[in-house]
This record gives structure tokens, C-alpha cells and sequence, in this order.
């Protein structure tokens, strides 16, 4: 049975739509950095096309035979994505979303190396020559304490489920800390493109620091 992270790491994609507090371990991921409105931005539309690529393209090296050392059976993660405003605004406006920047990323496996990274992105690009994988990196990620909540329906109703997060971080000892290094986070358990809005599971992610 190929291992999904969604199951076996439920505490990480699977929050309940009520707010808690988690400490996120270290984790690897596919990355690329961008800017501009993730519904018409052409950049935004190329880094998804990178990340899933290379991803698929190690998932499937057992067809070649290629595989990485420790490779096991496994279910490609879900598309994250971290966001902050060019003006330093809150990622909650969302009025003028071609002031947004972006990293959207990718678990890997722990097996994943650098070396496999850059391996299989010489692979893919072979498959895909006409696509630019130099902006995608290969990154250690550990985002520490957060608190997260499920939150349903629209990206635009998410004000809502950010509001009720931050009053139960302050509830519970906690404060939204956002920085230069810690972000407002997605995880996408549903494709927009084949769901309807109102019916849409986003994992959202606040870093926080205690104030207690």
C-alpha cells in the first residue's frame, strides 16, 4: 500500500475546522518563488507545472528502474503554498492580489536528496525542454509552532477561519507571529479547477510564538 501522507501524518493535513495549536516538524519540499495574482499569473501557472513534474517524474522512477536509494511506494502530497503582500499588508486583503508573493512547494520523501533533486530535474528537463526548472530549489522546511484550522468553501471567505484562529492562539497563550521567514500557509486538499468553490478543504497555517 503506497504511503499518503494525509493519512499517516493526519495531524498535519487533517485538522478539524476548529482551532489548534501544532508544532510542524522538518519536512522537505519542491519549491519556486513568485509573485502576482495566482488566478492570471502565467509564473504562477509554470511553478505548478515544475513542481508537479519533477514530483511525478521521482514518483515514477521505479518504471525506469532508477529509482533512489530508500525509494519506497508513495502518494504525491497535496500543493501548499506560503503568501505575503509586496507592501508588507496582511494576506487577508485580498483586493489587490497582484500584490501577492508566493512559494509554492511540494512534500518529498525523506529520500529525497539533493543529489536525487538534481538528478531528476536534469531527467524532467530532458521530458521538458522547454520549460526553465532553474528557479525550483529542494528545501528543508521546519515552520515550528502554528496554530491551523480546516477551513471550507471560497479562498476569499477565509478571513473568517484566520479571525477565529487568532482568537484562540490569544485564548490559548499564543500570538500570530509573521515574519520575514514565517508565512500565512495553504495546503490544498481539493483542485479549484474541478471543485466547486463552496465545497474547497484548505489547511490554513499561522505561525505563532507563546505570550504566556
Amino acid at each position: 500500500m503506497p504511503v499518503d501522507f494525509k493519512k499517516t501524518d493526519k495531524v498535519l493535513y487533517q485538522p478539524s475546522s476548529a482551532p489548534s495549536i501544532i508544532d510542524v516538524p522538518e519536512m522537505t519540499f519542491l519549491m519556486v518563488d513568485g509573485s502576482g495574482n495566482p488566478n492570471t499569473s502565467t509564473a504562477y501557472k509554470t511553478a505548478l507545472e515544475m513542481l508537479y513534474g519533477l514530483s511525478y517524474t521521482i514518483k515514477m522512477s521505479k518504471m525506469s528502474g532508477a529509482q533512489p536509494e530508500g525509494y519506497y511506494e508513495y502518494v504525491v502530497p497535496p500543493l501548499e503554498s506560503l503568501w505575503w503582500h509586496k507592501g508588507g499588508g496582511a494576506i487577508e486583503d485580498r483586493l489587490d492580489k497582484d500584490c501577492f508573493c508566493w512559494t509554492s512547494m511540494i512534500r518529498q520523501p525523506a529520500f529525497v536528496t539533493a543529489e536525487t533533486f538534481e538528478f531528476f530535474k536534469a531527467v524532467h528537463a530532458k521530458k521538458k525542454p522547454e520549460l526553465d526548472l532553474s528557479p525550483m530549489r529542494l528545501e528543508k522546511f521546519t515552520e515550528g509552532l502554528c496554530v491551523q484550522a480546516m477551513h471550507f468553501g471560497p479562498y476569499d471567505d477565509e478571513p473568517a477561519t484566520i479571525t477565529a484562529m487568532e482568537r484562540y492562539a490569544a485564548d490559548s497563550g499564543y500570538a500570530f507571529d509573521l515574519n520575514g521567514a514565517r508565512r500565512h500557509h495553504e495546503i490544498y486538499l481539493a483542485d479549484p479547477r474541478k471543485t466547486a468553490p463552496e465545497k474547497l478543504k484548505t489547511v490554513l497555517r499561522y505561525p505563532v510564538r507563546k505570550t504566556l
